[in-house]
């Protein structure tokens, strides 16, 4: 066959009579993203990957301008109506319900690519110019397909965290706040059965956790997905609150001592709603954590003008440097001193939150314990 003959054919010719062979290396490496491919059937891995190549097809045999070309690589090219999702949008929207990472799904694209490049180069001693410009187009159109994919996949997943806020804050708070009211206003009857009063304190308590987890997972979804957790700053006596969140923890758990003291000036510009979530966690866990015949103690240092220091002690079991290293992860708790396990009260959420309220407001959290010492959690915080 002369030279002219052998680069007769284009890319987009080949394409349409090697699709099967085409289709066949895209199947086999899909198989390979486990766990998502692993029960899928061949029918499902292939998806729309022959509607992908059509386009591409078609793509290449269309005249195209400079400004179609700038279009195209950012996902704007055209499509066959406006009103339609595109094989990409559908491949997304599929990949993703099968449980694929966006990763996993931009990696099939790339496997893509390189499918087709290597068989077509395969059939060529040489390349033509004309065969540079396909192999150009080619690149621009997996490009549009892979921005449109990564566009819709991206779509569905703020979508369903809108959806998932949204159950989160109105569809579970409202039966919690409701839950709590009737046990306030059961616990305002003064029941004289000791039996009915301690049900009916059990019942704000479990609410009140309730309240805390649904607290704490509508901010782990916020930081997940890219948004800060809100912080209003007002000027705050922090002693004062440190003071009140202990007492609001000793009345649940009136066996405990808290000693609260402060030196210099405890005012600062915080989110006292905030601050208060923090501390009711750091006070939470040295209940939780600590030795029960110990006070917990709480001191706020005021004497640097720029900053102002909150320290949380508490004697008992030290926490390892392992999981110190660790323990201000999202899912990550520590182990329950004195309790059977699965028998916590929350999701190991509350230090990683912590720790994004403390830099929310440009301060740090840290944590020291040893076997004399005991454990203590420090947070710095700017005075203004």
């Amino acid at each position: 066959m002369s030279e002219p003959q052998r680069h007769e054919r284009r890319l987009a010719d080949f394409i349409r009579q090697n699709e099967g062979a085409i289709v066949k290396e895209w199947t086999e490496f899909a198989r390979t993203i486990s766990p998502a491919a692993d029960k899928m059937t061949k029918l499902a891995l292939e998806d729309h990957i022959v509607d992908i190549l059509e386009f591409i097809a078609d793509d290449l045999e269309c005249a195209q301008t400079s400004r179609q070309r700038f279009d195209k690589s950012r996902g704007k090219g055209p499509q066959d109506s406006p009103f339609s999702e595109s094989a990409a949008e559908v491949h997304a929207a599929l990949r993703l319900a099968d449980g694929f990472d966006i990763d996993q799904m931009v990696s099939e694209y790339r496997a893509l690519r390189a499918s087709v490049v290597k068989q077509w180069v395969a059939h060529h001693q040489g390349l033509a110019s004309t065969d540079i410009e396909d192999l150009t187009r080619f690149n621009e159109a997996i490009d549009q397909a892979v921005t449109e994919s990564v566009a819709h996949y991206t779509k569905t997943i703020n979508d369903s965290r809108n959806l998932f806020l949204g159950v989160l804050g109105h569809d579970l708070r409202n039966p919690l706040g409701a839950v709590s009211m009737g046990a306030q206003w059961m616990e305002r009857l003064e029941l004289t059965d000791p039996k009915q009063a301690k049900v009916v304190s059990e019942i704000k308590t479990a609410a009140g956790r309730a309240t805390q987890i649904l607290n704490d997972l509508l901010d782990l979804t916020r930081t997940s997905f890219g948004t800060e957790i809100p912080i209003a700053k007002t000027k705050t006596d922090i002693a004062t609150l440190c003071q009140e969140i202990a007492d609001e923890i000793h009345v649940i758990n009136p066996d405990r001592r808290f000693e609260v003291t402060h030196e210099g000036d405890p005012t600062g510009s915080i989110d006292p709603a905030r601050l208060g979530q923090v501390l009711s966690n750091l006070m939470g866990n040295a209940i939780q954590y600590g030795d029960a015949s110990s006070p917990i103690t709480v001191s706020v240092a005021g004497n640097d003008p720029d900053s102002l220091a909150i320290a949380v002690h508490n004697l008992g079991q030290p926490i390892s440097l392992e999981t110190q290293k660790s323990m201000f992860q999202s899912w990550v708790r520590g182990q329950d001193v004195g309790n059977p396990p699965g028998h916590g009260t929350h999701l190991g959420l509350g230090l990683y939150i912590a720790k994004l309220i403390v830099e929310a407001h440009g301060g740090e959290i840290s944590v020291s314990s040893d076997e004399g010492k005991g454990t203590t959690f420090s947070l710095r915080l700017p005075r203004s």
